[in-house]
């Protein structure tokens, strides 16, 4: 082989397995058909490299078969930088065709992810409708509860207040009265018990019918509720009779609130059927003793005694007034 040839050769090597490109110099860059082959396979060079950096924007402008392969190459890598890219966006519809053992795991990996989502999804959707019944479920029991509430705080109401007048009943009026007066006795405070009977209201009731008479109640009520002080306090005793306790009242200011009360009553007519129909009421007051030990039920007993007894003689000097028990003799202990 003469020496140009060997040259030529050797030139050829290094330009497949040397890591810089040498130069083509001398006879050698004299040769056509060298100068062609260092050409093409520097463009290659360059094309390959990128390849393997991970940069598929080369243009291959070399023709023959390798470039043809390399050309085929880069389109399918692009294609699949594509596909990579929409499955990355959701699309599990993506396969890849060209490349033996990775196309088979790339296909597979895609089938798994889109099952995993699939599954993770379902498993989404079942804790949205879990934690949608949960939440219906508090909404429920939370209803349930405010309703139980609002039910036992309707029933403690009617427990102890009059159901047409919404004032205490006599039972619970009486406890509060009790609890009240052991402090006032306690403390020294002065308080007053009051009756009130609306005068005449069996001949309203008579007259207008007892439909009427529940409106006038709840008027009388109404009126009466009105004009009380704020550590004042009120109770249905029976029919159209009233019970109260004054807090921190003397005889002259239990006489005092007594008469505003009656006042009130006297100047706000019940409205029934469109008529007004004047109201009026008498009234008993009686002082709290201010001896003995703590409040019982006897010592109430003998103060709604008092106070009945102030009551009557209201009504026996004409009704619509106000009338203090005058004891004949020292209070009682």
């Amino acid at each position: 082989m003469e020496e140009r040839e060997q040259q030529a050769l050797d030139h050829i090597k290094r330009l497949l397995k040397d890591n810089t490109i040498p130069k083509l110099e001398g006879s050698l860059a004299e040769n056509p058909v060298l100068q062609e082959i260092h050409t093409d396979l520097k463009a290659i060079r360059e094309v390959v490299y990128a390849f393997s950096s991970g940069d598929l924007s080369p243009e291959i402008k070399v023709r023959g078969i390798i470039p043809g392969c390399l050309k085929s190459l880069q389109a399918h890598l692009r294609h699949m930088i594509w596909q990579v890219k929409m499955v990355e966006q959701g699309d599990f519809n993506q396969r890849v065709q060209f490349m033996g053992e990775f196309s088979t795991a790339f296909n597979n990996m895609v089938c798994q992810l889109d099952t995993t989502l699939n599954m993770l999804k379902r498993k989404e959707e079942a804790l949205t409708a879990l934690t949608n019944n949960l939440r219906n479920e508090v909404d429920l029991r939370n209803s349930a509860v405010e309703a139980l509430q609002e039910s036992e705080s309707r029933f403690k109401f009617l427990a102890s207040h009059d159901p047409l007048t919404g004032a205490l009943n006599r039972r619970s009026f009486i406890d509060r009265a009790m609890a009240e007066l052991s402090v006032a006795v306690e403390r020294r405070v002065p308080c007053c018990m009051v009756i009130m009977d609306i005068d005449h209201f069996k001949h309203f009731n008579d007259t207008y019918g007892h439909l009427a008479g529940d409106e006038a109640l709840r008027h009388t009520v109404s009126i009466m509720a009105a004009s009380l002080r704020k550590p004042d306090f009120m109770g249905r005793y029976g029919g159209e009779e009233f019970i109260f306790l004054f807090n921190n009242a003397d005889r002259s200011t239990g006489i005092a609130i007594a008469e505003r009360i009656r006042e009130a009553l006297a100047a706000s007519p019940v409205k029934i059927d469109g008529g007004q129909i004047p109201l009026t009421a008498s009234f008993g007051v009686a002082e709290a003793m201010d001896e003995g030990g703590p409040p019982d039920e006897n010592y109430i007993r003998q103060l709604i005694s008092n106070a009945d007894k102030a009551l009557y003689e209201a009504k026996k000097a004409g009704r619509n007034r106000v009338v203090f028990f005058e004891p004949a003799v020292s209070p009682l202990k």
